[in-house]
């Protein structure tokens, strides 16, 4: 299982990007996707999750309206539409993945996923 992320950069205030998460070995498993994000100095934080299943999405209130999960299983893509950025939400962004189905409700929690990308860069200024 592997999850790989792309699209940060630097953007500002204002603008809009959509980072992507490419998931490999995962076939057609039922997953917690979810989308986090890490400000220097500070803890991890949930943004977005998306049910694999059933589409159904969760946001945290400081990204509701502004952003949008989604993802497209033919082509096994997590994405995650960013509009409206505001310099608070400059962080390393990680998508991660949830496959315990332990929890009975994908929401983005933090300690749940047991698969983690790499991180990707986002700079609002």
């Amino acid at each position: 299982v592997q999850l790989v992320e792309s699209g940060g950069g630097s953007v500002q205030a204002g603008g809009s990007l959509r980072l992507s998460c490419v998931l490999t070995g995962f076939g057609h498993r039922a997953a917690c996707m979810a989308w986090f994000r890490q400000a220097p100095g500070k803890e991890r934080e949930g943004v977005a999750s998306i049910d694999r299943s059933t589409g159904s999405t969760n946001y945290d209130d400081s990204v509701k309206d502004r952003f949008t999960i989604s993802q497209d299983n033919t082509k096994n893509t997590l994405y995650l539409q960013m509009d409206s950025l505001k310099p608070e939400d400059t962080a390393m962004y990680y998508c991660a993945a949830d496959l315990s189905r332990f929890y009975p409700i994908c929401l983005p929690r933090p300690e749940r996923p047991n698969y983690w990308g790499q991180g990707t860069q986002v700079t609002v200024s």
